[in-house]
């Protein structure tokens, strides 16, 4: 009975995990619908068609919020023509809307949405439903006057001129840039870039101001991401985050969900060092401001029903007769980890590993490298998969031992309950006497295991939300490790294990065990049905390697299951 006990905790471990996952799951669907903008009266006068990805509310300023103006009049109903600068690289396609001069459409090249679909990429911003999500910048301004000073500045309402079209990045070619301009009333002039890179998922965006009057220009550089609330972070029975972060080198790493926004807004003043950004399985859309200036980080929801995180620099000016230019750079695209720790601090940890990162870095780590060093993610499982079974080798067999000594106790154990019965007291005292007596520590086929399950649990998310494993192929019909198995072959070859398993090891005491035991094969099975086949591959290898283990050890090392010499 007792060597039976390591397997049902793990069993257990693994049943809460997956029970905590449903709740997580369930809890995003519980999540109150997005408000419904009012229909109009009966009668009343229909207003101009709005894009679906209306433009937010100007951001306030972080100095004097009270000064702050938003344009005035609908924006529904001035909308003026609109059109497209499209660019192409090697990874990305962008539309640029003159209107605003947003980022309102970015494809990820190298991406499909499934293998099925292969010249059909993921659409990471998008302006249309049922998930809208763009990139805004522009300028903030103040109400208030003071006489001599200019304060009008284009934002993401303002209608920009540019070269509509498509631009192409061209053989031999490293970057592109495309531009927009604006002119204020008072004759300063904005130029906005948009710098695209060769291989990169990182687009800078630069705003230039010549001021050619007699008066200062004054205003707050501002950068948004602008997205709908929606459940894609629910993928059939494994739950994942979708929703806001941001870093700043105080806090670290902090996720502010769809609900948080619309329960209390968050804001952070005098950020140096920090980034914004909307986040789901694999992919992130991130603002990150320049690292030697203090801005404000901001999390909203708005009425409408969209969520907006943003930055704001502090005030800045520009000279009579001067040029500045202001920037931050725009991270739109897939959670590679190596990459996003070039781009800024912390942005790799939206790679979110929970609790057990300390534990899953190293292991990313590891795979990663056995990939690079065999070609094939699948193998590369399978290995990352020996090598954690032969770093607890000495772990198990402790374990192995400590059971060995546990069954050679069960008759004086069963004796004991004879003798004593119901009385649990002194059948307690009478069993803690027989283990000092033999040696023998009642956890010691279960702690070394128990130290286990903290790196099965982190190998299940380095597997879960590593973007490298998207698409990877293995074998034969395993195209993709991240998708479940279409013809369930693992599933099934991994509870055939876990009954082999059971086989091996003597029959349990108890009928309630027994009972348990039997059923833990089926429910696992059931459960990994839908899991992605790059878990079940791992829980498949672990499984035939324990078997393995578990005989060297018993028949070998303990000398269990040898006849016996005359």
């Amino acid at each position: 009975m007792e060597q039976q006990r390591p397997l049902l905790f793990i069993a257990l471990a693994v049943i809460l995990f997956m029970i905590w996952q449903a709740w997580m799951r369930d809890q995003a669907a519980l999540k109150p619908p997005a408000p419904t903008p009012a229909a109009p009266a009966a009668g009343a006068a229909k207003a101009p068609a709005v894009p679906a990805a209306a433009p937010d509310e100007v951001p306030q300023a972080p100095e004097t919020p009270a000064a702050e103006t938003v344009p005035a009049g609908p924006e529904s109903a001035a909308f003026p023509s609109r059109s497209r600068l499209v660019v192409v690289t090697d990874v990305l396609r962008a539309e640029i809307d003159t209107f605003g001069g947003d980022l309102r459409v970015a494809d990820l090249l190298a991406y499909p949405v499934s293998v099925e679909e292969p010249d059909h990429p993921v659409r990471l911003l998008s302006e249309t439903p049922p998930v809208v999500h763009v990139a805004q910048s522009g300028f903030t301004v103040k109400r208030k006057r003071v006489p001599g000073v200019l304060y009008e500045a284009p934002n993401h309402r303002t209608p920009w001129h540019g070269r509509t079209g498509e631009y192409r990045l061209e053989d031999g070619g490293d970057t592109i840039t495309v531009s927009l301009t604006w002119t204020s009333p008072d004759g300063v002039r904005f130029t906005k870039f948009y710098d695209f890179r060769r291989g990169s998922y990182e687009v800078t965006v630069r705003h230039r101001v010549d001021n050619p009057t007699a008066s200062p220009w004054r205003g707050n550089l501002y950068g948004q991401l602008l997205r709908s609330g929606d459940d894609s972070g629910r993928e059939g029975m494994v739950y994942t985050y979708t929703g806001g972060v941001y870093y700043t080198p105080e806090e670290k790493y902090r996720k502010v969900g769809f609900d948080d926004m619309a329960e209390e807004p968050v804001t952070r003043t005098g950020v140096t060092g920090g980034w914004v950004a909307f986040i789901q399985h694999y992919f992130l859309a991130a603002w990150i401001p320049p690292a030697d200036v203090p801005h404000r980080l901001s999390a909203r929801a708005r009425r409408d029903g969209r969520y907006v995180m943003a930055i704001t620099s502090p005030e800045a000016e520009v000279a009579p007769g001067a040029s500045s230019e202001f920037s931050a750079r725009l991270y739109v695209g897939p959670k590679l980890q190596r990459a996003l720790e070039d781009v800024a601090p912390g942005l790799e940890l939206t790679v979110d590993y929970g609790l057990l990162t300390v534990i899953a870095k190293p292991l990313f780590w590891l795979l990663d490298w056995l990939h690079r060093l065999v070609g094939n993610w699948g193998w590369a499982i399978v290995l990352l998969t020996v090598i954690i079974k032969l770093a607890f080798y000495k772990l198990s067999e402790t374990s192995y031992r400590s059971m060995a000594k546990m069954r050679k106790l069960q008759p004086k154990m069963m004796a004991l309950r004879e003798r004593y019965g119901n009385d649990r007291q002194k059948m307690g005292q009478a069993m803690m006497e027989l283990y000092k007596k033999e040696k023998v520590s009642p956890l010691g086929g279960c702690l070394p295991i128990a130290i286990q399950i903290p790196v099965f649990i982190a190998l299940y998310w380095v597997l879960l939300e590593s973007v490298e494993l998207r698409q990877a192929e293995w074998i034969l019909w395993y195209k993709d490790l991240s998708t479940r198995d279409p013809y369930f072959v693992l599933p099934l070859i991994m509870g055939a294990t876990m009954f082999l398993q059971q086989k091996l090891n003597p029959p349990q005491i108890d009928p309630m065990q027994q009972k348990i035991m039997m059923a833990l094969p089926l429910v696992f099975t059931v459960f990994f049905l839908f899991f992605p086949s790059g878990l079940v591959l791992y829980w498949v290898a672990n499984n035939i390697l324990s078997i393995a283990q578990q005989w060297y050890i018993t028949r070998r090392v303990l000398g269990e299951g040898k006849p016996a010499r005359r």
